[in-house]
């Protein structure tokens, strides 16, 4: 059956609590955001023009069957996936692909809005083995990491890469961080970091409204040039 794609918007929030609730049930809870991080990103959409933010929820009949919410980052080129969640009850196979190749051209048209030809990369972070509660848990992590290999995405190896801390528990989060890069083959350690830099600007300073001096530790301990990225206020 076909996906039927609606966007929810600061305006138009009438699809987000069923997604939220779907996106409850489906990730580790170091990795869960509260309702006011969503809400701060779709009201940045109205105003952080050429960035965007997406929140996609995909419907078959009533149903609700997908969720995915992306940033598009400008400077960079690069859409941030943050999350993509299927209904696990629905057994139509396809859905992760599918809702994967929908926000891919919702990114590209926001890179062609934002004057460029083509989308030059997408990235996401997913969670690693050590952080799963349960069997089930480490089989969907496995089978997350899986899914977005075969769709094109790889690990990038030779970065510690760290979430900034979501909660108030001042931790930052070891994630991996996979790439896709749609213009060229590679992608060098200089480009990454420009990569995370943006990630960081967007996602966790404008979203998440994490302190600067707290953004600056995070990325310094990653292994990265020692370099604040944003100033003091």
């Amino acid at each position: 059956m076909e996906i039927i794609w609606k966007e929810v918007t600061y305006s138009n929030q009438e699809k987000l609590q069923e997604a939220l609730t779907l996106y409850e049930h489906s990730f580790p809870i170091e990795v869960r955001e509260p309702e006011s991080v969503f809400l701060q990103s779709l009201k940045n959409a109205e105003t952080h023009l050429p960035n965007q933010y997406h929140f996609l929820v995909g419907f078959q009949g009533d149903e609700l069957v997908s969720l995915v919410t992306a940033h598009y980052l400008a400077d960079v080129n690069t859409g941030f996936i943050v999350y993509l969640v299927t209904n696990p009850k629905v057994r139509s196979k396809g859905l992760g692909a599918q809702s994967l190749q929908r926000i891919e051209e919702v990114l590209q048209q926001d890179s062609m809005a934002a004057g460029y030809k083509s989308l030059d990369a997408i990235v996401l972070e997913t969670e690693t083995p050590e952080m799963v509660h349960s069997e089930k848990e480490k089989k969907d992590c496995v089978k997350r990491t899986n899914f977005f290999m075969r769709n094109g995405f790889y690990k990038v190896e030779d970065l510690l890469y760290l979430q900034p801390p979501i909660h108030d528990d001042d931790v930052d989060v070891p994630l991996h961080l996979f790439i896709k890069n749609l213009t060229k083959h590679g992608r060098s350690v200089s480009e990454v970091k420009q990569i995370v830099k943006a990630m960081y600007l967007e996602k966790y300073y404008h979203g998440n409204g994490i302190a600067n001096n707290v953004l600056n530790r995070s990325y310094n301990k990653m292994n990265l040039e020692k370099s604040g990225l944003f100033c003091n206020n």
